[in-house]
């Protein structure tokens, strides 16, 4: 009997003989001239997302916590609202040096604001410079006033002191006079300082300014 032979044997290959996946490969993906790993690549993506997503949110909170913009300076008071207005208790004194061993530099203040709004509008200071010994008075005035006309001081009923409007800035208008020693002995004695000036439609106002406690003031600056 004859043997079948070993090639009428065998059985051809099934058609339907499922394949075997294919592993995926561990070899690092090559780009730009350096080698990355797969799972390094994700890793990498992550934290970029990560980072841009950190950053839009860094930006929203500034928008956020953004300073709101800063209001705009009050004009010059009409006469019915300066007759509200009321000069702060006492005149305060201030020193200040510029460094530790450095001699004391003293001055003395007084401001009017509005009562309805808490404006400020007039803020004397007055401080004696050290080279000349000479009392100088320092006026802050609002904005908006008829800069030409100036502004005038007057104790009680005495004689008017004319003051020259010499800048303006974003905070007020401001004006400066010696003290003279008529006008200081005024100050002194005096039971009321008026402060007076002319707002953008040339109406007249004038702010009172106590004088009671101005010769103490005084007397600790000198």
């Amino acid at each position: 009997m004859k043997r079948p032979s070993a090639a009428a044997s065998r059985k051809p290959p099934s058609k339907l003989a499922p394949r075997l996946p294919r592993r995926y490969s561990e070899t690092p993906v090559r780009k730009c001239g350096f080698a990355m790993p797969m799972q390094s690549r994700l890793v990498a993506l992550a934290a970029a997302a990560l980072l841009s997503a950190g950053a839009a949110h860094a930006q929203q909170g500034a928008k956020k916590n953004a300073a709101p913009p800063a209001a705009q300076p009050a004009p010059a008071p009409t006469q019915a609202q300066a007759d509200s207005a009321s000069g702060q208790p006492g005149w305060i004194v201030r020193c200040t040096s510029a460094s530790r061993d450095a001699a004391l530099e003293c001055a003395m203040e007084q401001n009017a604001v509005l009562t309805k709004t808490g404006q400020t509008v007039v803020l004397i200071n007055i401080r004696i410079t050290p080279d000349t010994r000479t009392p100088i008075a320092l006026l802050q005035l609002p904005l908006g006033l008829n800069l030409p006309v100036g502004a005038k001081l007057q104790v009680d009923e005495g004689k008017t002191v004319d003051l020259q409007i010499q800048t303006c800035e974003n905070r007020g208008c401001y004006a400066s006079t010696p003290v003279v020693p008529d006008l200081l002995a005024a100050l002194r004695s005096g039971k009321q300082l008026k402060v007076s000036f002319q707002n953008m439609a040339k109406e007249t106002i004038a702010i009172p300014m106590p004088l009671g406690d101005f010769a103490a003031a005084y007397d600790k600056i000198k």
